[in-house]
């Protein structure tokens, strides 16, 4: 989420300002208009989309949603949130086509430095793990080096290539070095890739053809002359996320040229400013079906114009960090791992293999990218060191089978070899030891579901039962009649709750985030699936593993 995390950052100032008032006046609406179209054309998103953009959100505020609504401001929010999800897609996930009589045929076009390769290898490594046998093919003869890259790439994704031609060889092979050479038929290769897909049956074709530095008609020719010969059922448009205001006219132009059928954003980990994302969706009327936001090969999901919207607007994307541990968490040890907690005898093998779990979900960076809030923490994440887990696993492992059971005996001399047998400090195995006890305690709370409602962030009642409970939540309710009364009181009660460790507005838009020195803000809500509107919660034992990552 780099490539917006400028986009981001203007988005949330834009909205300061509305926080607390009762009321927005036309001069609130529009000064907060003229912020966001600064923000949009600062992301490089192109004119024309900002300027209906701006105009819809300007119409909608300024309607009756807003004027009736009890907290204004966070219409306004809302309201914003719904374009932005408009034009990315007008909020429609569309699967892949994929052909009622295999193979499924998938054809890739871009500019040359889009990504494509490295993009097949990805997608085929998605349609492995979805159950199907993706074939890669390497029609691209032309960019040197370009079939031996996705030899590569098929090989590290555990995905076959057919490749019957070498194509162009840089200088130490069989140099081909004219500008635009072509080495062997591109056309053919596509075309006999389909007779290989049905005789071996491969369910799926993955065409990796040529780009070019600039849009022209020899690119597009070969693009429609393998398009006519194969009849694919999908042509995906890769284009890098990076690429600014020229994001329009070279989508315009490969929809002329080939007329593809959806967009896959590349390179959305990069430090440019993302506008090409909220431009060709609108632009084209395709929508972005893939993202690709790393190196490898897991760094690529499924698009989600409202999931992707929230997370420009720093809400965070709570249902992609669900679905990814759903995955990736088995449902047994998951059980067991709770009735360990509750038990009390979950040790440091059980954590330690939290932890590897955590680790099977990707970036550590990303995860927590998905969590609401974390907008403002983007330098300590930028500062995070994503071989903290080796250093963890190091330690545990140095310690004897009773020392992972039962670290309460882990006295001063035993501390002082763990950390010589794991190549650490003492104070770092001190460190691990005073955040599993933290991550412990908070998953037997969590592990006890009658004792969450006392734990901020967590939903449910506040404290207690009973006749006391009862009056103390009944006092706490009532609020004054007079609107500058109950904010001074809102106001006041929101200090004192800072004061005492409990949540506040801050960061997002409106997030709240609790306050947990063993976690980054807004991390302990999202890992408790707080679940005030019944959203479905990550597994238990997630918590444990990354809160033990954090002091």
């Amino acid at each position: 989420m780099a490539a917006f995390s400028s986009l981001t950052d203007r988005l949330s100032n834009a909205f300061k300002h509305l926080r607390g008032k009762g009321k927005l006046s036309e001069a609130d609406i529009d000064g907060t208009i003229r912020e966001i179209r600064r923000a949009l054309l600062d992301a490089d998103v192109s004119l024309e989309v900002v300027r209906s953009f701006t105009a819809k959100i300007r119409e909608r505020a300024l309607g009756v949603e807003v004027s009736q609504a009890l907290n204004p401001a966070q219409q306004v929010v809302q309201i914003v949130n719904e374009e932005l999800t408009a034009i990315l897609g007008a909020g429609v996930d569309r699967p892949l086509n994929f052909a009622k009589n295999p193979p499924t045929i998938i054809m890739l076009a871009g500019l040359q430095g889009a990504g494509k390769t490295t993009l097949a290898g990805k997608l085929g490594y998605w349609l492995k793990d979805a159950g199907h046998t993706p074939l890669l093919v390497a029609a691209d003869l032309q960019r040197p080096n370009a079939v031996t890259q996705l030899q590569v790439v098929g090989e590290r994704a555990g995905v076959p290539v057919y490749a019957p031609e070498k194509g162009v060889q840089s200088a130490g092979g069989d140099a081909v070095s004219a500008p635009g050479a072509t080495s062997g038929d591109p056309v053919k290769v596509a075309r006999d890739s389909v007779e290989l897909a049905k005789t071996k049956l491969y369910d799926t074709l993955i065409i990796d053809t040529a780009g070019r530095l600039g849009v022209d008609e020899a690119l597009m020719k070969q693009a429609r002359d393998i398009r006519d010969a194969v009849h694919p059922n999908e042509i995906l448009f890769v284009i890098d996320a990076m690429i600014g205001q020229d994001a329009v006219q070279t989508a315009k132009a490969f929809d002329a040229g080939v007329d593809f059928t959806g967009v896959v954003l590349s390179k959305l980990d990069g430090d440019a400013r993302g506008g090409a994302a909220l431009s060709v969706a609108s632009v084209t009327g395709k929508p972005i079906l893939f993202a690709s936001n790393g190196e490898g090969l897991k760094d690529f999901e499924v698009f989600h114009p409202d999931r992707m919207a929230s997370r420009i607007l720093d809400m965070g994307d709570i249902l992609t960090l669900i679905e990814q541990a759903q995955k990736q968490f088995d449902e047994e040890e998951a059980k067991k791992a709770a009735e360990k907690m509750s038990k009390g005898t979950f040790g440091l093998d059980d954590f330690l293999e939290q932890l590897q779990q955590v680790r099977k979900l990707g970036s550590m960076k990303s995860l927590l990218g998905m969590i609401p809030g974390m907008a403002q923490h983007r330098k300590e994440l930028e500062q995070f060191d994503e071989h903290e887990i080796d250093r963890t696993e190091a330690i545990i492992h140095s310690m004897t089978p009773a020392e992972r059971r039962d670290p309460s005996i882990i006295d001063g001399s035993r501390r002082a070899r763990i950390a010589y047998g794991s190549g650490n400090t003492v104070s770092a195995v001190n460190g691990l030891l005073q955040r599993f006890e933290q991550a412990a305690k908070m998953m037997r709370r969590m592990s006890n579901k009658s004792g969450m409602g006392g734990i901020p962030g967590f939903g449910g009642p506040a404290t207690g039962s009973g006749k006391k409970g009862g009056k103390k939540g009944k006092k706490k309710s009532s609020k004054s009649g007079n609107p500058m009364k109950r904010e001074a009181e809102e106001k006041a009660l929101r200090e004192r709750l800072a004061g005492k460790g409990g949540t506040k507005s801050g960061g997002s838009a409106f997030a709240k985030k609790p306050q947990n020195p063993a976690l980054p803000a807004g991390l302990q809500e999202a890992l408790s699936g707080a679940g005030e509107n019944g959203e479905p919660t990550l597994p238990p034992n997630l918590g444990g593993g990354l809160s033990g990552l954090f002091g």
